[in-house]
């Protein structure tokens, strides 16, 4: 089959490998379609914990089951699936302590050290295949993954009713974030960009504030401050505004190496809670429902197609900000624009 390859930090390839075949426990899934993000370009360049080259990125992904491992029983051939990349030893303290995505020895499908989805076939365990209905649409259904990481988030967020909300970068994790604050009792919800675009997408998902600059805001502060850019001058510039009181939430993927300076005095003068959030924990199988119950506007979020020949390409538009969400289609045969920008 084909697929990309990181064969090294800042080297991809088109190349033939392998079809795998499934173990006992395991799944073949003819892939529809994976989203590119943030996290695909710091394993790119090397800036991701523990990456082992060469690699087949992809982890945002859904697709058709082709065969099951003999040990499968409640799957069928042709179920349309989603699959969750996350994937933990189950024996450490914090497995057994029902903190699974700390796993000393996590990884995730096209992260670390297993191949992900950006190929025409991938074997996943079967604990981390979802089955979608049959009228699910298979291609948008690629965001359930960065919705299970949103989920995640709120999951540790105070959500109290009536809390105003700034959020930090208008890529899919900012619009999957701001649209499901409402959900979570928000009063408001403010969005900051520098990208237009990207805050032209944040309209047409209803946020209610899109802004190029937090200072152009109604309000000075906050009571939840949200990072999902990774980027250290917007963490530097949001953590100020988070109100006495409030949290500051570290949801983008900064490289593994990069510092922030902030005053430890206004943190603790102010109490104010800074928390991290790591991928998926036990939230897959609820962004499953929540996606097929239309609590995100998707279809608003899908940009662009790319077949696997388009790869690089699709790299450096995602690079580039162009664009909304960025999909490949490895089984698709001509790339394409699906939103007229």
């Amino acid at each position: 089959m084909r697929a990309i390859v990181f064969d090294r930090e800042h080297e991809l390839s088109l190349t033939e490998v392998p079809t795998p075949t499934a173990g006992p426990k395991d799944v073949i899934i003819k892939v529809a379609a994976v989203g590119i993000c943030g996290t695909d370009t710091h394993v790119f360049d090397g800036e991701f914990e523990g990456t082992v080259y060469p690699l087949i990125p992809g982890h945002e992904a859904t697709g058709v089951v082709t065969e099951v491992g003999s040990d499968v029983h409640d799957l069928n051939i042709g179920d349309q699936v989603a699959i969750n990349p996350s994937t933990t030893c189950g024996e450490c303290e914090y497995c057994l302590t029902g903190r699974s995505n700390l796993c000393r020895a996590w990884n995730g499908l096209g992260v670390v050290a297993s191949d992900g989805a950006s190929a025409e076939f991938v074997s996943v365990p079967r604990a981390n295949v979802f089955v979608l209905r049959p009228d699910t649409d298979i291609h948008l259904a690629a965001l359930i993954e960065p919705l299970a990481c949103a989920i995640r988030g709120y999951d540790i967020l105070p959500r109290k009713m009536g809390e105003h909300y700034l959020i930090y970068g208008a890529g899919t994790m900012g619009l999957l974030m701001a649209q499901l604050a409402p959900r979570a009792g928000a009063a408001s919800v403010t969005i900051v960009d520098l990208n237009k675009d990207r805050l032209q997408a944040a309209r047409d998902v209803g946020v209610q504030h899109p802004l190029t600059r937090a200072d152009d805001a109604e309000r000075t502060n906050w009571d939840v401050v949200i990072d999902c850019t990774g980027v250290i001058a917007a963490i530097e510039d949001a953590l100020p505004r988070v109100k006495a009181g409030g949290t500051f939430q570290h949801f983008g993927v900064a490289p593994a190496e990069a510092h922030a300076k902030y005053s430890p005095f206004r943190v603790y003068r102010d109490e104010i809670n800074i928390v991290g959030t790591m991928a998926v924990l036990n939230s897959f199988g609820r962004a499953v429902e929540m996606f097929e119950a239309g609590a995100i506007n998707a279809a608003a979020m899908i940009s662009h197609t790319f077949t696997l020949e388009d790869y690089a390409a699709a790299l450096d538009k995602f690079r580039a900000g162009t664009g909304r969400k960025l999909q490949i289609r490895p089984n698709d045969t001509e790339s394409r624009e699906l939103l007229a920008l």
